[in-house]
């Protein structure tokens, strides 16, 4: 009888470690944004998807990234290029958010986001305070470091390490819109 007691009494316990930490732990981590874009890029919801990205940091950090790459050691080039990306951040990352609310609206299956990278998410993602980051390469060979900040008690994506592909399908899509062909 006392082990018949004893092993009840440790399942109980193991039931009540896991499920304070579904209830109290897990909603308040950046892996549950990660699920939470999943599933709105699964339903098609553009508008929940681009809750979990700030896109002006986003922009910023890869603007920043591709002036230090091409600014070399012209000091006037990094001065103008930071100028510039300060006042274009703002209508760029408009046309991001709007862009990337239109691609998950339609469905494309370039955003979809397999559930093995979900669950990659969860083993993978590297968590500081208020600050979370994670490496993983898609099924294309393309590398991707991600960010993530908490702010306001909400997790966002921030910084995407190599944006360069980003922004180049951006242009191309705007390229498009702005001059369609004949």
């Amino acid at each position: 009888m006392p082990r018949f007691i004893a092993r009840h009494i440790t399942v109980l316990l193991v039931t009540l470690v896991v499920a304070w930490w579904a209830i109290f732990y897990l909603p308040q981590s950046p892996t549950w944004a990660v699920l939470w874009l999943r599933n709105a890029v699964q339903n098609r919801d553009g508008d929940g998807a681009v809750r979990y990205i700030d896109f002006q940091s986003v922009v910023q950090h890869a603007a920043k990234d591709m002036l230090a790459e091409n600014a070399g050691n012209n000091p006037l080039g990094s001065f103008v290029g930071q100028a510039a990306v300060q006042v274009l951040a703002g209508p760029l990352s408009q046309v991001a958010e709007s862009w990337a609310k239109q691609k998950v609206n339609d469905g494309d299956p370039n955003l979809q986001i397999p559930a093995a990278a979900v669950a990659g998410a969860l083993v993978a993602l590297h968590r500081q305070g208020d600050s979370a980051s994670t490496k993983f390469t898609d099924r294309r060979g393309q590398t991707w470091e991600i960010h993530l900040l908490r702010e306001d008690g909400r997790w966002q994506i921030t910084e995407v390490k190599d944006a360069k592909v980003l922004l180049q399908k951006l242009q191309e899509h705007e390229a498009k819109r702005l001059n369609p062909g004949p």
